[in-house]
C-alpha cells in the first residue's frame, strides 16, 4: 500500500482525497500557490509545498514543479484530482518516469480517449453504440458541410480535443453551418490548440447519462451504475443524481454493459466515466442511448455514486494504484436509495452568473444530518479569488427514494447561509423545487428554457423585514414620542441596509420591556438566499443629522472627495465629503455647527459599511 501521497490539486477535491488517505493511514502532501497559502487543503495535509504564483499556469499546471515537490517530500505517489493535469497523458508519463506511482489510468488509455474522433472509432470497433455523425480525416469545410447536410439538421459541431462545453456549436440549418464551423474552430484553437472537429446528430430531447467504471491491473472492470447529469447550464453540470430517473433494469444493463466494454477497449485501470447522450423524447431506451466520450479521471459528481453504492472511490483508486485487485466483483455491487448533488458556486444568477469574489464573512451549512454530505475546500473567513473555479461546496443528499433525496436537498439549501459573496443557492433551490425536475422530466435544456424564472431572487415580505429591523433596533427612551401623531397610534420608520441596499421600513412602536438589544446585523436564510439587515447610520446622511457627531459610512463605497480638513469649523448642513456607493454619489453633511475633531476619509479610498469617516464636536 502507498504510504505517502501528494495531491496535485486544490480546493474541495484535494480536501476530499486527503480525508480518505488519512483514514487509510497514508501521509499526505499538499501543493499550493500564493493565493492558496492558507487554504483549507493546505491546513488539512500533513505537509505542504509552495509551487508558484497564483495563476494556475504558473503553479497547478506546472507538472515539473509538482513532481519536484513529490520527490523533495518523499511522496511515493501523485493523485491528480480532477481538472488541471488529471487527463494530461504527458504529465502522467512524467510521474511514472520519475519513479512515482500515478494514481490514475495508464497514459496510453488517457491518450486513446483524449481525442473524440479516435475514441469514437474505438467504440465502434468494440460494439459500443455511438451517435450518428461524421469523424473522418477530410476536414475541409466543403466535406464537413456535405456530411452535416446528409445527417440532417440540427447537428452539433464538436472539437475533437478538450471539453467543458468549449468548441461546441449547435447548427440549425445548412445556411448557418459555415459561420458556426469557423467560430467553433477559433474557440478550439484558442482553448486546445487543435482545430479538427467532428459532426454529430443533435438530439432534440437530450439527457446526459454517464456510467462510473473501474478497472484494475488484472483485467477486471466493473461498473458502479449510472448517474443523470442532465441539469446543465451552457454544458456545465448543475445538479447531478444517481440513479437516473426512468431507468429500467433492462436499459440499465444494456448501458452499463456498454460502458464496461468501452473501458476494456482501452485496457482501463482506475476510476473513469463513460458519458452517453440519450434521446429522452420517449423515455430512456437502450436503442436511443449513444456513447459521447470518456473522462479518464474521477468526476466532480462521484459522491452521488458513493452514496448509493457505499463505496469510497478514492480508496479504490489508491488500492488499485498500489497493485491490488478491485475490492468487489460486479455481483457484489448494488444500488441503495437515491442521491443528489448540487454545485454551490460563488456567482450571481441575477447578473448572468457573473463570478462573485471576496471574503466569506458568513459560511454556515446549518445542521448537518447523516443524510447530508458537504464537500468543500473553504471555511468561514476564507477568500474566494479570481484565479480559480468559484466552487464553494457540493451539497450531497441521500434518501431511500428520489423525492426524499430531492426534499432533503431543498432543506439543505434552505439552511445555507453565505455572506457577502453572492451564490447560486437560491437558483439551486428553485431548480430543486421546479415541477419538471420534481417529476423527473429532465433534459439538458430545462435550465435554458426557464432561466428567467429560476434566476428571479426571492424577496422577503415587508412584515418580515419589519420584524428583523425591530430585532436590531435599540430601545427608545420611554419619554420620547417618535412618530407621534395626534389621535393616531404612534408609528416609527427607520432606515436600514437590506443586502447593502438602503430601505425604509415601518417599525412597531417599541416598549422598553420587549425590545432585545442586538449589535451588528441580522442574517436570515430562506430558500437558498441569505439576507442581511443592518442598522444604517444615516444620521448625517443627506438631510438627516447624527446626534453624536459621528459620521459613519452608510454602506461600502468609495470616497470621491473630501471637502473639509481636521480642525476646521463647519456649519450645520455643510458638505463634509462625497461617497460613491451603489452607482450613486451621496453627500455626507455636518449634523450641527462644530469642529472637525477627527477625519479618517481620504479621496479615492474604499470604505466599509459603518466605518467612521468624520467626527464633529459641537462648537462651544
Amino acid at each position: 500500500m502507498i504510504e505517502s501521497l501528494l495531491i496535485a490539486n486544490r480546493g474541495e477535491i484535494a480536501c476530499r482525497v486527503i480525508r480518505t488517505a488519512r483514514a487509510m493511514g497514508i501521509r499526505t502532501v499538499a501543493v499550493y500557490s500564493d493565493t492558496d497559502r492558507n487554504a483549507l487543503h493546505v491546513r488539512s495535509a500533513d505537509k505542504a509545498v509552495h509551487i508558484g504564483p497564483s495563476p494556475a499556469r504558473e503553479s497547478y499546471l506546472c507538472g515539473g514543479r509538482i513532481i519536484a515537490a513529490a520527490l523533495a517530500t518523499g511522496a511515493e505517489a501523485i493523485h491528480p484530482g480532477y481538472g488541471f493535469l488529471s487527463e494530461n497523458a504527458e504529465f502522467a508519463q512524467a510521474v511514472i518516469d520519475a519513479g512515482l506511482v500515478w494514481v490514475g489510468p495508464k497514459p496510453a488509455s488517457i491518450t486513446a480517449m483524449g481525442l473524440k474522433d479516435a475514441a469514437k472509432a474505438r467504440m465502434i470497433a468494440a460494439g459500443v453504440p455511438v451517435t450518428p455523425g461524421y469523424l473522418g480525416e477530410d476536414q475541409s469545410p466543403e466535406r464537413l458541410q456535405a456530411e452535416a447536410d446528409a445527417i440532417g439538421y440540427p447537428v452539433l459541431i464538436k472539437a475533437v480535443a478538450g471539453g467543458g462545453g468549449k468548441g461546441m456549436r449547435r447548427v440549425e440549418s445548412s445556411a448557418d453551418f459555415a459561420e458556426s464551423l469557423a467560430s467553433c474552430r477559433r474557440e478550439a484553437a484558442s482553448s486546445f490548440g487543435e482545430t479538427r472537429v467532428l459532426i454529430e446528430k443533435y438530439i432534440l430531447s437530450p439527457r446526459h447519462i454517464e456510467v462510473q467504471v473501474f478497472g484494475d491491473a488484472y483485467g477486471n472492470v466493473v461498473h458502479l451504475f449510472e448517474r443523470d447529469c442532465s441539469l446543465q447550464r451552457r454544458h456545465q453540470k448543475v445538479i447531478e443524481e444517481a440513479p437516473a430517473p426512468g431507468m429500467d433494469a433492462a436499459t440499465r444493463e444494456a448501458v452499463c454493459s456498454a460502458a464496461v466494454r468501452a473501458a476494456k477497449a482501452v485496457d482501463y485501470e482506475g476510476a473513469g466515466t463513460i458519458e452517453f447522450i440519450a434521446d429522452g423524447s420517449e423515455g430512456l431506451r437502450a436503442d436511443r442511448i449513444w456513447f459521447m466520450e470518456m473522462n479518464t479521471r474521477l468526476q466532480v459528481e462521484h459522491p452521488v455514486t458513493e452514496q448509493i453504492t457505499g463505496v469510497d472511490l478514492v480508496e479504490w483508486q489508491l488500492r488499485v494504484a498500489s497493485g491490488e485487485a478491485l475490492p468487489k466483483r460486479q455481483d457484489e455491487l448494488s444500488i441503495n436509495g437515491w442521491a443528489m448533488e448540487a454545485r454551490l458556486y460563488a456567482e450571481d444568477p441575477a447578473k448572468g452568473f457573473l463570478p462573485s469574489v471576496g471574503r466569506l464573512e458568513l459560511l454556515n451549512f446549518g445542521y448537518e444530518p447523516d443524510w447530508l454530505r458537504i464537500e468543500t475546500g473553504v471555511r468561514q473567513g476564507d477568500e474566494i479569488s479570481t484565479f480559480y473555479d468559484p466552487m464553494i461546496a457540493k451539497l450531497v443528499t441521500h434518501g431511500q427514494t428520489r423525492n426524499e433525496a430531492r426534499e432533503r436537498l431543498r432543506a439543505a439549501l434552505d439552511e445555507l447561509g453565505v455572506w457577502p459573496v453572492k451564490t447560486n443557492a437560491a437558483f439551486l433551490y428553485k431548480l430543486a423545487d421546479f415541477a419538471n425536475f420534481a417529476f423527473g422530466q429532465v433534459d439538458t435544456g430545462v435550465i435554458e428554457r426557464n432561466v428567467d424564472e429560476l434566476c428571479s431572487p426571492p424577496t422577503p415580505p415587508r412584515d418580515t423585514l419589519s420584524w428583523w429591523a425591530e430585532a436590531i433596533t435599540p430601545s427608545l427612551p420611554d419619554k420620547e414620542l417618535r412618530g407621534f401623531r395626534l389621535n393616531a397610534p404612534p408609528k416609527q420608520r427607520g432606515w436600514f441596509l437590506h443586502d447593502n441596499e438602503p430601505v425604509e421600513i415601518p417599525l412597531p412602536f417599541p416598549s422598553i420591556d420587549r425590545i432585545k438589544h442586538h449589535d451588528g446585523s441580522v442574517f436570515v436564510t430562506s430558500e437558498g438566499r441569505t439576507s442581511c439587515l443592518s442598522k444604517w447610520r444615516v444620521d448625517g446622511f443627506g438631510l438627516l443629522s447624527a446626534s453624536d457627531g459621528a459620521i459613519l459610512s452608510p454602506m461600502p463605497g468609495k470616497v470621491i472627495s473630501v471637502d473639509v480638513a481636521a480642525g476646521q469649523s463647519v456649519a450645520k448642513g455643510q458638505k463634509l465629503l462625497v461617497l460613491e456607493a451603489m452607482k450613486m454619489e451621496h453627500a455626507l453633511i455636518a449634523p450641527f455647527d462644530g469642529v472637525v475633531a477627527e477625519l479618517n476619509a481620504v479621496a479615492g479610498a474604499q470604505v466599509q459599511v459603518e466605518a467612521l469617516l468624520v467626527r464633529i464636536t459641537k462648537a462651544d
